[in-house]
């Protein structure tokens, strides 16, 4: 089907979403089937033991051990409020910030960054004027701390209902961040599948929404979701890539196929390229990736830089390292969701 459908449907009795794009899954979400930190939860916290070493502090949680890398000012035995950055890896306390972030549909409330701040992606100077001006009338009277950013979907959404968002996260972070006292506890629930899905995948607004069961069979959902579990990644013009996880690292292995005309490997790599950060996206892996692509000419390095470029300028927090002297590729990505091999084991 073509244009951006929203599917939300069960996975063993836990929600899952998927956005498609053009008969593409671009967009993956399923909740977990243990009680895990979420990565946007929102825990009182008790600090713990610092590790100068790695310029952080553990800090308990109600499950187990947070790890934060800010220090500054923490003592043991402080109470703190974080929120889960990403997921915890096998072995490891889950990690945390204390800069959090009250996060809807279309309103950001950010404690401790005041200034009333509208998404740059809104051009239209008239619109920019009314957003501001709800920005101020749902901010007025809050503490000075407090920050909002309106996002990108306020452009084309009904007033009243960013009031009403402004309203609720203006809330919720007043409760929450008054609520210092006490043992660790969870606060704020991460969000669920379907949740993440109407925060943060309507921007631009879907074509169609699929929300009946066995919605994933119907548009291909599961097909794809399984594909995902295969290491192999087919690309066009025959080639194909394996993303293989490792404890240390990503690596993928870009390879020709049966192609072997002079501009096969420049082909197949720029396909891999294009192709890398939804791949890594949906299988939720991270941390630092490594890619050897098909034997080339150095001079067309420049092309695939290009690409490269392109292709994780909106995929979130990804640092571009660049070309080893072994003629190896290497960038780093954020971890932001639990991999798809836990998910689904």
């Amino acid at each position: 089907m073509k244009g951006r459908v929203l599917v939300l449907d069960e996975i063993d009795g836990r929600q899952a979403a998927a956005l498609m794009v053009d008969g593409r899954l671009e967009e993956l979400a399923i909740d977990p089937a243990e009680d895990v930190a979420i990565p946007g939860a929102i825990y009182r916290a008790v600090a713990d033991r610092p590790v100068k070493g790695q310029g952080g502090i553990f800090v308990k949680l109600p499950q187990g051990s947070g790890f934060l890398r800010q220090i500054s000012g923490v003592a043991p035995g402080q109470r703190l409020l974080v929120q889960v950055t990403g997921p915890a890896e096998a072995g490891k306390a889950v990690p945390v910030t204390t800069r959090l972030l009250f996060k809807s549909r279309f309103a950001i409330i950010t404690p401790d960054a005041p200034g009333l701040n509208i998404s740059r992606r809104i051009k239209d100077e008239e619109r920019r004027a009314e957003l501001s001006a709800l920005a101020e009338a749902g901010m007025s009277g809050a503490d000075e701390a407090l920050g909002l950013i309106l996002r990108s979907g306020c452009l084309e959404a009904e007033d009243q209902a960013i009031v009403e968002d402004i309203a609720a996260m203006r809330g919720l972070a007043e409760a929450v961040l008054a609520d210092v006292s006490g043992p660790p506890e969870l606060l704020v629930d991460g969000p669920s599948a379907h949740d993440r899905a109407f925060r943060d995948w309507l921007d631009p607004a879907v074509d169609d929404a699929d929300t009946d069961p066995e919605s994933f069979e119907r548009h291909g959902v599961t097909e794809a979701v399984e594909a995902l579990r295969a290491p192999r990644v087919a690309l066009d013009g025959g080639g194909h890539m394996m993303i293989e996880p490792t404890r240390a690292l990503v690596a993928v292995d870009v390879n020709t196929g049966p192609d072997t005309s002079p501009a096969a490997a420049l082909k197949a790599n720029v396909a891999a390229a294009r192709d890398l950060p939804r791949q890594l996206r949906l299988r939720g892996l991270g941390g630092q990736v490594v890619v050897d692509f098909a034997p080339m000419p150095k001079r067309d390095r420049h092309i695939l830089d290009q690409v490269l470029k392109s292709a994780f300028k909106s995929d979130g927090e990804a640092n571009l390292a660049g070309w080893t002297v072994l003629g190896l590729y290497e960038l780093t990505r954020k971890r932001d969701r639990l991999p798809l091999s836990e998910l689904l084991p």
